[in-house]
């Protein structure tokens, strides 16, 4: 049965979700660590790491700003289960470890490893009985010795966002609820709209305009989190109406804003059949 799950943990900065679904993602990028593993079904997904597919059993991860996509194999519904940590809970995670943590990623998107999926599996049956079956530390335990094993220095040091596109990246980032103009950002670049547009996508994996889109997604989501309505968030967030939002959420992330509102600040299964 398709359907998406939150589970409430005890430590500020991990997520934990499960999910059955046979959505299809766009390109999108997250500003966490992400791991799990696929429990039934198959995937395929493409990013900066290549093309590759999964099958159950098998791990997948993602680094934060990792422009990736995800469809199932087959069209058929696919399940799995994943951690989210944000780059702050990383670096208290295996600070002893390790010197710095700033160049730490997952380098496979697919893997296989034991004892990392069993780890995985086992803390997601103990999500599946509430927080207070599993405190912070004992799961603080589980996540550095899930880390310490899958986190590896990268190879290869990203090259460096110039300082235009920064420039313009950070604009986006600041105000993604207005409308960005792409001949006053190519302006302020000091480039074509052309140039600006290859560029972009070059270093960020998104056009400018792919990249305010999530930035207000994003934003919607959060706001959703934190309990507002969603013809609230449409309203903060610049979309011409809630099923402007409605059409836009579904689509990057396989559930209607209510439907994610409500699995969020409830911690329960979430089916959505929503069109």
């Amino acid at each position: 049965m398709a359907g998406f799950r939150f589970h409430p943990t005890s430590i500020i900065g991990l997520e934990a979700v499960s999910a059955t679904s046979a959505h299809v993602f766009p390109k999108h990028s997250h500003d966490t660590y992400g791991i799990g593993f696929l429990s039934a079904g198959g995937q395929i997904s493409s990013s900066g790491r290549g093309q590759v597919e999964a099958e159950a059993g098998q791990l997948i991860t993602v680094n934060p700003g990792e422009v990736h996509d995800g469809a199932p194999i087959g069209r058929t519904p696919r399940s799995w289960h994943m951690l989210y940590l944000t780059p702050a809970l990383v670096t208290d995670s295996i600070s002893d470890l390790v010197s710095s943590t700033s160049d730490l990623e997952f380098e496979c998107p697919v893997f296989a490893e034991t004892d990392i999926r069993n780890h995985l599996a086992a803390l997601h049956h103990r999500f599946d009985h509430g927080p207070q079956d599993l405190p912070a530390d004992a799961l603080k335990e589980v996540l550095v010795l899930i880390l310490g094993k899958a986190l590896l220095r990268r190879r290869e040091a990203p090259p460096p966002l110039p300082a235009s596109l920064a420039r313009i990246r950070q604009r986006l980032d600041e105000d993604p609820t207005t409308l960005a103009d792409l001949s006053g950002l190519a302006r302020e670049a000091c480039l074509s709209r052309f140039q600006l547009i290859r560029a972009f996508l070059r270093h960020t994996g998104l056009t400018p305009h792919a990249y305010r889109m999530q930035s207000r997604a994003n934003l919607g989501r959060r706001l959703l989190m934190q309990g507002l309505a969603p013809a609230e968030v449409a309203a903060a967030c610049g979309y011409v109406d809630q099923s402007h939002m409605h059409r836009e959420f579904r689509r990057r992330f396989g559930l209607t804003p209510g439907a994610y509102r409500s699995a969020w600040l409830g911690c329960n299964p979430v089916q959505d059949g929503s069109t």
